[in-house]
């Protein structure tokens, strides 16, 4: 065991899969020689060689046309987007091909490729680094969408997400890179896909949130409980597959519900959740479920802690709906 950060134990995952499989392929906007934008991959194209860790020309559209290729023929290429925001040139690429190979083939081929992409807010970055796509993708049939929230999680769940035989899209927080450590195991492990954890305890409302803004949630919870409310916090970790079941008994335990994301409000994630626990625990709501998102505008640069929900907007919504 180490303590690691979000950016060490995302490279401590990276090195055992390269290590591990010499079918893995880590490629991307400078993540050799540089080690990326953000270090995340720093010294892998050193010890590990330049046919193992590509530096790609500035084309999305290309690095995920390639990577769809690499995995079809038997690779396990690991996809860097320098920034979520600037996924969209590839997103043909992602909603067309790779999330429909096994469909369009009755199984015969599938599409082992894993997509990591630096995603949300507070590092005032603006406009073009600072967006939170997610929902896109969890729209997509065929994608599976990954966001941890601590250095354990993100190396068992990044470890698994190259494991698996269909295509991850794997957002990392990086307002949270440098700022949560944790102990994390020195050896490869994982974690699987869809499954959620409960990481407070409470018997008064339920908060769902997932990346970043779990730790603004649980800063909210703990805020609150000095009014007596008790929170329980729920860390999605993997958006889609969903892990419903969790979320259900704990609505249906608390009987209220608000949910936390960065991303827009309208169509947001938060809107579906909202739906599915409606459906399945009517009858156990005791108030409205209530979103605590970022605004329908383009992410600012100036007003950066007024857009994000921050704890500062969720513990008043905690305290409406726990008095509802």
């Amino acid at each position: 065991m180490s303590e690691m950060n979000l950016v060490q134990a995302i490279q401590s995952a990276l090195r055992d899969a390269l290590r591990g499989d010499d079918d893995v392929v880590l490629m991307g906007e400078d993540v050799g020689r540089l080690g990326g934008v953000f270090r995340v991959t720093s010294g892998l194209q050193a010890e590990l060689g330049e046919e193992r860790v590509l530096d790609t020309p500035l084309s999305e559209t290309g690095i995920l046309g390639a990577a769809i290729g690499m995995a079809l023929y038997g690779l396990r290429p690991v996809a860097e987007i320098q920034f979520a925001d600037f996924i969209y040139p590839g997103f043909d690429q992602l909603v067309n091909e790779a999330a429909k190979y096994r469909y369009r083939t009755a199984g015969e081929f599938s599409v082992p490729l894993v997509v990591r992409a630096p995603y949300g807010g507070g590092i005032r970055g603006g406009q073009y680094h600072s967006q939170s796509p997610e929902s896109l993708f969890i729209h997509t049939p065929g994608l599976k969408v990954v966001c941890p929230s601590n250095p354990y999680d993100a190396k068992g769940l990044l470890l698994q997400a190259i494991a698996d035989e269909d295509p991850v899209l794997f957002f990392e927080p990086k307002r949270v890179y440098r700022a949560a450590k944790m102990e994390v195991p020195d050896e490869p492990f994982t974690i699987p896909l869809g499954e959620a954890r409960v990481v407070r305890e409470g018997e008064g409302l339920s908060c769902v949130a997932w990346g970043a803004m779990l730790y603004e949630a649980l800063a909210a919870a703990e805020e609150v409980a000095k009014q007596g409310i008790d929170v329980e916090v729920i860390d999605l970790r993997t958006l889609w597959p969903l892990d419903i079941d969790t979320l259900v008994a704990s609505v249906r335990k608390t009987g209220r519900l608000v949910v936390v994301h960065e991303a827009p409000r309208t169509c947001g994630f938060g809107s579906e959740l909202v739906s599915l626990l409606v459906e399945r625990a009517f009858l156990h709501l005791e108030a409205p479920p209530v979103r605590v998102t970022g605004y329908d505008t383009p992410f600012p640069l100036t007003h950066e802690r007024e857009y994000l929900p921050l704890a500062h907007r969720i513990a008043p919504a905690m305290v409406e709906t726990a008095r509802y």
